[in-house]
């Protein structure tokens, strides 16, 4: 039977996969219904849950879909909370048509291991970084 960390590891992979991929579906099934978020974005403070959360990527993803767009997504670091319980803090941005954008947000998510499975139960976020920051945050991380 694979360890706990172990097991993160294989579903971070196939949290990111399904990211990159836009698949709402698998989101739908990840984010825990009881699913708690904080965004923050140009000053300003939004608190969401699951309903929320869920239409946010559906519109997001719907309007990737059939564009020329990559996500690149970038393990900042992971931290084990609790038993249970593990923070990833990932970067994301997009690359369009070619173009990377000037801005990511940073994303501290929380998975907690329920029944055997892992679910997104928490999430900070804070949006329209600078990209140069994401390379500060490298240097300061490594």
């Amino acid at each position: 039977m694979p360890s706990m960390n172990e097991s993160f590891q294989v579903f971070l992979e196939s949290f990111k996969e399904s990211w990159e991929n836009c698949s709402i579906e698998d989101f739908k099934r990840i984010i825990s219904i009881e699913y708690q978020a904080r965004e923050i974005r140009n000053s300003e403070i939004f608190d969401f849950g699951y309903e929320e959360s869920i239409q946010g990527w559906e519109l997001a993803f719907h309007e990737f879909r059939n564009k020329d767009v990559q996500w690149v997504l970038e393990e900042k670091g992971i931290i084990q909370l609790k038993e249970n319980e593990i923070m990833v803090i990932l970067s994301a941005s997009l690359i369009i048509e070619g173009k990377s954008l000037k801005t990511a947000n940073l994303f501290f998510q929380t998975f907690r291991l329920e029944d055997s499975v892992w679910k997104l139960i928490r999430s900070y976020i804070e949006a329209g970084l600078p990209l140069d920051e994401m390379d500060y945050l490298n240097n300061f991380c490594s």
